[in-house]
């Protein structure tokens, strides 16, 4: 199975140094594994490092999404990992995105994560041999690019650097501006402008709640069954659809029209893997990764696993637990199924969802209250520990208030009082 001598340790590729891939690192060297991490940035933090990078053409690439004023739509106290919390001289429960920053710096340290780590070296291509990986590295610095061979291989590059942009009739014939969230960075942009907001999930019910203190107006066009409450913002009117654009603004579903300067598409993203070749046996159908087993292990290829897929879940939590999960079968601790009975699984599990209701295959990796039944699966089959029982309750407390207590939801501090037990109090 590995090409590396049985005497020598196995050696692991992590691709990203973000939350996931410092995770992969960090359990990969406690598993007695030698284990190195690309960064293509400058610096550790992946999608929580703030910058007002633009792109400068159609094939540049931004990778972070931060925008000023930030922050965490989940209490700090389900965002740490299981064994580094946040530090307790943190009174607030939703923190900036910097105080997430300097938590992942400090988590690095606490580990020694940096000596394992290469900054501006960039992942250009991997390719499964007969026994082990090629990885292709492009050393930023000096300009360089050498392969290198690995045993396995961690897939942490991040999932909100490719906007996911609709394709609504008229785009093109709209004269004004055009964004996705993506590329937003500071409200007064917008300043006594009318902006149209595309999407009420988490982004879009917070950029259109710092929009609007610089705008004119703010549409929030979407098609939740539930109203999101918008009541405290004054300035923001609810739309459904947009049924097509006019020069000036657009139509929508109901027959009524808006005219508005600017567009925000808080659309979400696209899994995008451009470093992997096509003999790694992935593919990417809207916005489905498969064929995956346990949505992370290659299924064509099970030395390489992708960490952090599923969405609706306890990002770094599931992080953390996907990774030991699969280390359990790159340690031999426990032995992977065969490739036909990781299909059946796939299958199985894809047909439950259909079976309730997910139709759309860019839902294949949601996992909202399925996440706590994958979570007890992933635990029980790899005997590993599982997600403490207050941070599930803690995590089904907050629920999608993003949505309908946006005003008042962050003014809450939570207190972990044991592994079952929180307290809640107003700050």
């Amino acid at each position: 199975m590995f090409k590396t001598p049985v005497h020598e340790k196995r050696r692991v590729c992590v691709i990203g140094a973000g939350t996931a891939g410092l995770c992969a690192l960090k359990n990969s060297l406690q598993a007695g594994l030698e284990a190195v991490a690309y960064e293509r940035g400058a610096e550790i933090g992946g999608t929580w490092i703030f910058s007002e990078q633009m792109p400068q053409d159609e094939y540049d690439e931004v990778h972070s999404s931060m925008y000023e004023g930030l922050r965490t739509n989940l209490p700090k106290e389900v965002m740490g990992y299981p064994d580094y919390l946040y530090p307790s001289e943190i009174k607030e429960s939703f923190i900036t995105s910097h105080q997430v920053l300097d938590f992942l710096r400090s988590y690095a340290d606490h580990f020694e994560l940096r000596p394992h780590i290469k900054l501006q070296h960039e992942v250009i291509r991997v390719r499964p041999r007969l026994n082990d990986w090629e990885v292709y590295v492009w050393n930023h610095k000096n300009n360089t690019c050498d392969p290198v061979y690995f045993d396995f291989i961690y897939v942490c590059n991040g999932h909100y650097t490719e906007p996911d942009m609709p394709d609504i009739e008229g785009m093109q014939l709209y004269e004004g501006q055009q964004m996705h969230s993506h590329l937003y960075r500071k409200a007064d942009k917008f300043k006594d402008q009318n902006v149209l907001i595309i999407g009420a999930g988490p982004s879009g019910m917070d950029i259109t709640n710092h929009v609007r203190k610089a705008a004119r107006h703010v549409y929030l066009s979407h098609h939740l069954k539930a109203t999101p409450n918008t009541t405290f913002m004054g300035n923001v009117t609810q739309k459904p659809d947009v049924d097509r654009f006019t020069k000036d603004g657009a139509v929508f579903k109901d027959g009524s029209s808006e005219c508005f300067d600017h567009v925000i598409y808080c659309t979400g993203y696209e899994y995008s893997f451009p470093c992997l070749s096509t003999d790694v046996g992935i593919q990417v159908i809207d916005n489905f990764v498969q064929p995956l087993w346990k949505h992370c292990v290659n299924i064509n290829n099970p030395t390489m696993s992708f960490i952090g897929l599923p969405f609706n879940v306890i990002p770094t939590q599931i992080f953390d637990m996907q990774v030991r999960f699969t280390l359990k079968f790159y340690t031999g601790q426990r032995q992977l199924p065969t490739r036909e009975q990781m299909l059946a699984d796939l299958e199985k599990e894809q047909g439950e969802r259909w079976d309730c209701g997910f139709y759309n295959r860019k839902k294949a990796h949601q996992m909202g209250e399925r996440q706590f039944d994958y979570y007890n699966e992933l635990a029980s089959m790899a005997g590993i520990e599982n997600i403490k029982p207050v941070i599930l309750k803690l995590m089904k407390d907050c629920g999608k208030k993003y949505i309908f207590e946006l005003d008042t939801y962050r003014n809450h501090i939570y207190t972990i009082v044991d592994d079952e037990n929180f307290i809640k109090h107003a700050l």
